[in-house]
């Protein structure tokens, strides 16, 4: 055993003071063949890469619905399987090129190249004019950390450029922050909610691959096209934008700062947000549209304590038709997420074939994710069932084991009992759980279990991903490398039946069967750790 997998297992005692009324036999196993059906479907040409607001959300959502019914899972709001969720999609335009003016000689950066802008103002016509840019580091207020790279400065009509991730990932310095691991205060979301609240009119987030753990064509792929939001009385900058690491480059390279290395001058022990003695000017134009996309919400009723739920989460959409890349346009979204939303389908199916589970159980398909978590959010804000009363979430997104795996993988391991009650389902099955080995990506903040949790609610968001019973680790790694690379928000996330190895998808939905099936013949509620953030919200509920 490698001396890293050695000190990545976690040795947990499973001690949840639960009843052992528990009926998480295996005797009822979820079905490879129609999970496979399933995901062949939503991810097939014919749903045209399952976008909200388009044909492809009223495919997607219907056949959710008709699978459950079919299932005979019951509707889950009211009589019906819809939750709607009302948003505003904004189809924008930026400039084909960003001007830079300064005391040196003015140049324009390349739209989709160079740089990317788009804004969540439900405008005809927005636009930085001659926006002066300040350089503010890593764009995080952290008072308990003692960390504000905005102070000293009067944002009003200006343009913060920051960093991507957080200090402690650059430094490695596992006092600062949480070391390697990303804080939410890395997550580019944050990046765009703080300079709105510091009242900046924009804000650009420079690119790199490693801090963003995606490349700069995810970026190109993400942040054109349409975009949807909740409508939200939070404030939000007027233009929202990236530029690549070369663009960044040749910024710094016309700017009054001294100190080039923006990397370096961020984490100095005496910055302050830094004036760059150049404007910008970019423009976008809008066509606004309002509408309603819709989560899909089904059930399986407890036997005794019905108002009690286990939560199973899915987001049901991706990025729809968008630019060509080797011929291609549609964004079909194979792995993202046509498993996780067949696995509901396959879970539900499960349950249904076995002894009703004594709490009930709610499958939730939730839309938008891809936009910034916003089927989940809204549903956070909008709870169909008693938030105290839901007892875990179980969050299944992204998920392409080639194989039989060893490990099962959890992502925010170390927030609550939900770790254990993983570990014991994976014994079962001769597999470990280890902690998520990228936790510098922040992928706990960049799925839709990350919205519950802000509400109180445990979560477990896991997957075989580390190492398989076939298959060494290195390799394992060289295949997740290469869809991140090569497939992630991209139109090659494709589904081929010959070469789809679901067989490793099949044993994490087992045990997450499994997991859902203990927590539903008890009585008991799984607790956050303390020093979780979010056990304060637990409480408060």
């Amino acid at each position: 055993m490698k001396k890293y997998l050695a000190a990545s297992l976690l040795a947990l005692g499973f001690s949840c003071n639960s009843n052992d009324n528990n009926k998480e036999s295996a005797t009822v196993q979820i079905d490879q063949e129609s999970l496979a059906e399933h995901i062949e479907t939503l991810a097939s040409d014919d749903f045209m890469g399952r976008m909200p607001f388009t044909e492809g959300e009223e495919k997607t959502v219907n056949y959710l619905r008709d699978e459950f019914s079919k299932l005979g899972v019951s509707p889950g709001n009211d009589g019906s399987f819809f939750q709607e969720v009302p948003l505003v999609e904004i189809n924008g335009t930026a400039s084909e090129t960003m001007k830079i003016s300064g005391e040196g000689e003015d140049f324009e950066l390349e739209f989709f190249e160079e740089f990317v802008a788009l804004t969540l103002k439900p405008e005809e016509q927005v636009s930085l004019e001659d926006s002066e840019l300040v350089f503010a580091g890593y764009g995080i207020v952290a008072p308990e950390y003692d960390w504000n790279d905005y102070e000293g400065v009067d944002w009003e009509g200006k343009t913060a450029v920051v960093l991507v991730n957080d200090p402690g990932f650059a430094t490695g310095d596992s006092t600062l922050f949480k070391g390697n691991e990303m804080t939410y205060y890395g997550r580019w979301t944050y990046k765009y909610e703080e300079a709105a609240r510091q009242g900046a009119a924009g804000v650009i987030i420079i690119h790199e691959t490693e801090p963003a753990s995606y490349g700069w064509n995810v970026v190109q792929s993400g942040w054109t096209g349409p975009q949807l939001n909740l409508e939200s009385d939070a404030p939000v900058a007027d233009v929202q934008g990236w530029v690549s690491q070369g663009a960044a480059e040749k910024l710094f390279e016309a700017s009054s700062i001294e100190n080039k290395n923006y990397n370096e001058l961020a984490l100095s022990e005496d910055f302050e947000a830094t004036p760059m003695g150049i404007n910008a000017t970019v423009s976008i134009t809008n066509e606004i549209d309002r509408n309603t996309s819709k989560n899909v919400i089904a059930v399986v009723e407890g036997s005794e304590r019905k108002d009690e739920f286990i939560f199973y989460t899915a987001h049901w959409d991706h990025l729809g038709i968008g630019r060509p890349v080797d011929g291609d346009s549609i964004y079909n979204g194979a792995v993202d997420n046509a498993t996780g939303t067949a696995a509901l389908i396959s879970i539900a199916e499960a349950f249904k074939k076995g002894e009703q589970p004594e709490r009930s159980i709610a499958f939730i398909a939730v839309t938008a994710e891809e936009q910034g978590l916003l089927g989940s959010a809204y549903y956070a804000e909008n709870p169909i069932f008693s938030p105290e009363k839901t007892v875990a979430v179980i969050n299944i997104d992204a998920l392409q084991s080639p194989g039989k795996m060893k490990d099962l993988t959890i992502t925010g391991y170390g927030h609550s009992e939900m770790d254990e009650y993983a570990k014991e389902a994976a014994q079962r099955h001769d597999r470990y759980i280890i902690a998520d080995p990228e936790a510098e990506k922040g992928f706990f903040y960049r799925s839709d279990h990350f919205n519950f949790a802000k509400i109180g609610i445990p979560a477990l968001y896991a997957s075989g991903s580390y190492e398989g019973f076939d298959m060494s680790a290195e390799e394992v790694k060289e295949l997740n490398d290469d869809y991140s690379a090569n497939k992630y928000h991209q139109p090659s996330d494709e589904y081929d039946p010959e070469t789809t190895e679901l067989s490793g998808v099949r044993e994490d939905l087992q045990l997450f069967y499994e997991i859902g099936l203990k927590l539903a013949n008890e009585d008991y509620f799984p607790k956050w750790y303390e020093g979780s953030e979010f056990k304060a919200a637990r409480e408060d509920n």
